[in-house]
């Protein structure tokens, strides 16, 4: 017993450590753009495709709160509406990813064998080429826009989400629990699917978090390089290969955008590390000797009260 309320006791202190400091800025980070982003229509100022040559160039203004591109567009407005191409796009990515990588890992680490070894393979030949430049040729024979884009990249991003699926899947097939569900006649569907996947969903959900900032950085870098988002669609990447040949003119065509990918991708990745660092026993902090001590003085006074008052009412 006293065993078993000391693990409890150090499991108790740490259920708290997702909400750190820059973790909470992280999420309000995030929580922002994902607001501007969805309701776009109703908060932007303008028109993001409307132009207005008079006042192109301009700086802020009351009807312009962040001025105006090359050819007249409210910035704040194409921001507002590039999120949502950024966002929602990213999130396909990963969403491609699950749907390919997740039963290929779990198939590839439950069979093993053939299946195994081709789709491995496979994987290692699309991990020997750079992956944006793996991307650019898919999106070139297939076309250049914006859904190419996104299932090229998710193709791209198959690999990594499909061997940490098969490796924790070897883990958990060696398990008594998987041998007592063959003994009770369970289908190998069932097996992986209700069961193995369930306890591999805390390490795929960091990767999916990490993959997602890195889709949406790669996914500008495509729409920034003339393979994404087609003109005049409003994209963070598009914005800031736009406003880089405006510099002189109006440097904020091309820091706004780049600072917005720049908080979303930082944010990300902050909330995937902390993220990662609560569901990882390994990273949990251990409460101090102190605490520990306090805690179990207070238990220690709380059996003898409970003792107390059973010795009473027995008299």
């Amino acid at each position: 017993m006293f065993g078993k309320r000391e693990i409890n006791l150090s499991t108790k202190g740490n259920t708290g450590t997702l909400f750190t400091i820059p973790v909470i800025v992280a999420l309000a980070i995030l929580a922002a753009i994902a607001f501007c982003s969805m309701f776009a229509p109703l908060i932007s100022p303008c028109d993001p495709y409307e132009q207005d040559l008079s006042v192109a160039f301009s700086g802020p203004s009351a009807g312009h709160p962040l001025g105006a591109d090359s050819v007249g567009r409210d910035i704040l407005s194409r921001l507002f509406y590039g999120g949502r191409t950024t966002i929602f796009g990213g999130i396909a990515i990963v969403l491609v990813t699950i749907a390919i990588g997740i039963p290929m890992g779990l198939a590839c680490g439950y069979y093993g064998g053939k299946i195994d070894s081709f789709f491995m393979r496979l994987c290692d030949i699309i991990l020997s080429f750079p992956s944006l430049l793996l991307a650019f040729v898919l999106v070139a024979g297939l076309g250049r826009n914006m859904s190419n884009a996104i299932l090229a990249l998710g193709i791209v991003y198959v690999p990594g989400i499909a061997r940490l699926m098969r490796s924790l899947t070897m883990v958990e097939r060696n398990k008594p629990y998987v041998e007592a569900l063959h003994s009770m006649c369970y289908s190998d569907w069932r097996i992986m699917f209700i069961h193995i996947v369930p306890n591999c969903v805390s390490s795929v959900i960091v990767q999916i978090t990490l993959n997602l900032g890195y889709a949406v950085l790669d996914l500008a870098g495509m729409s920034f390089l003339g393979f994404g988002v087609r003109p005049p669609t409003a994209d963070w990447g598009a914005m800031l290969n736009e406003g880089r040949s405006y510099l002189m003119q109006n440097p904020l065509l091309a820091l706004l955008p780049g600072l917005c990918i720049i908080l979303l991708v930082v944010s990300i990745n902050i909330f995937s590390d902390g993220l990662y660092r609560y569901l990882e026993p390994k990273q949990r902090k251990l409460p101090s000797f102190r605490a520990y001590e306090r805690a179990m003085e207070k238990k220690r006074k709380k059996a003898t009260k409970l003792q107390a008052e059973k010795g009473g009412c027995e008299a």
